[in-house]
């Protein structure tokens, strides 16, 4: 019971503070092997192991491996890890994936096979809309339905529109510490354009988007520039915001601007799980 408790309050703490982890779990075993059916494991991005155990090092670095590449992709995986004879005899050799089941060798004396279910837990993708225009809060409306955790930044007194948010910010002071995953995007529409677009850009952020013409953009861009915003962020502002699907309503546009999010959040999963799985 200790240690299943001590698994639970560390998967909560690790929720509550957003880092991404992985729970490893040991779903079957045979024949002599170190860890039991039901065994578990919390492994953190950097590849430690924070709580728990699921056997000696003839697992350790199948699972830990599959563990990266899970949190890159948010994919769970099942590996099994078998001795080198049981593998010939299913016909695939270490590193095979068939009907999603990973095989990797066991090279311990124990001879034994563990299969263990890896879980990816990652925190929920944040977009932080500056401004109340009719497009943020359609938005911010609809980012909650695709798992955004979504924060509102706009002047107290225009955030009645907005009928929920994860959280608020009164004004368009962002901390650094809390943009730098996140997708910030820009929808004042003439109410304070300035002041939000040079918020957003002196913070770091996995991506920028204005609700505005590119000739807009530029302008304030200019300006910006001139007060000394970096050069590198200006280059980065995607503007007008979203993909190119027609739109014209508030509404059209929030989904244009949330697909185009999506899409670079996918592909920059896709590229780090292509890396995880290279290294």
């Amino acid at each position: 019971m200790g240690q299943k408790a001590d698994i639970h309050k560390q998967i909560a703490e690790l929720k509550n503070a957003g880092e991404a982890f992985v729970l490893a779990t040991v779903v079957r075993t045979v024949a002599a092997t170190a860890a039991k059916a039901g065994a578990k494991a919390i492994i953190r991005a950097d590849g430690t192991i924070m709580e728990g155990w699921i056997g000696g090092g003839c697992a350790r670095g199948a699972v830990l491996k599959a563990a990266k590449e899970a949190i890159a992709d948010g994919e769970p995986r099942f590996v099994s890890v078998q001795p080198e004879d049981m593998l010939a005899e299913l016909g695939v050799s270490a590193g095979t994936e068939k009907e999603g089941v990973r095989f990797a060798r066991n090279m311990c004396p124990s001879k034994g096979t563990m299969d263990v279910f890896i879980e990816p837990v990652l925190p929920s993708p944040g977009i932080v809309i500056l401004g109340s225009s009719p497009v943020a809060v359609a938005l911010a409306e609809i980012a909650p339905r695709f798992g955004y955790h979504v924060t509102v930044c706009a002047p107290g007194d225009e955030q009645g529109g907005f009928s929920t948010a994860d959280a608020r910010i009164d004004g368009f002071m962002l901390e650094t510490a809390e943009t730098a995953d996140k997708y910030l995007v820009v929808s004042t529409q003439g109410r304070g354009d300035e002041a939000a677009l040079s918020a957003a850009l002196s913070v770091p952020s996995a991506h920028i988007a204005f609700v505005g013409s590119k000739a807009k953009a530029a302008a304030i861009g200019e300006k910006l520039a001139g007060k000394g915003i970096d050069a590198a962020r200006l280059a980065a502002l995607k503007a007008p915001a979203g993909l190119d699907i027609g739109a014209i309503t508030p509404d059209e546009i929030a989904l244009s601007i949330l697909a185009e999010i999506t899409q670079v959040r996918r592909r920059k999963q896709r590229a780090a799980a292509e890396q995880a799985g290279g290294a």
